[in-house]
């Protein structure tokens, strides 16, 4: 049975459409993936982050791309945060942001 991916809202959904042409790929593959396989496809594709929040790990010639998600009852994934890599580390802002939408979106 396949998986279905939402986006928190249209602004997150813009945002990653948006990022460059090599990245995006990335992103568009293993989203692909997800859906006819299920979310837990594990390095290099995806990672756990804790507490039900996880991470596309897109990377294309012009850097590396992340966009969280969770997963919802009845095979569901929501990307809820997207960005480009610039540091080592992800920033604390963006999984705070990540973290927030995840529980607006989980009962």
């Amino acid at each position: 049975m396949s998986y279905t991916i939402e986006f928190y809202n249209e602004a997150v959904k813009g945002e990653i459409l948006e990022w460059p042409a090599g990245i995006r790929a990335s992103f568009i593959r293993i989203a692909e993936r997800m859906t006819d396989t299920g979310p837990n496809l594990g390095m290099p594709y995806t990672r756990a982050m804790g507490d039900g929040l996880f991470e596309i790990r897109a990377k294309g010639q012009e850097g590396i791309g992340r966009a969280m998600f969770c997963t919802l009852v009845g095979r569901r994934v929501v990307v809820l945060h997207g960005f480009i890599k610039k540091t080592e580390q992800t920033p604390a802002k963006d999984l705070d942001t990540a973290r927030r939408r995840m529980k607006e979106v989980r009962p």
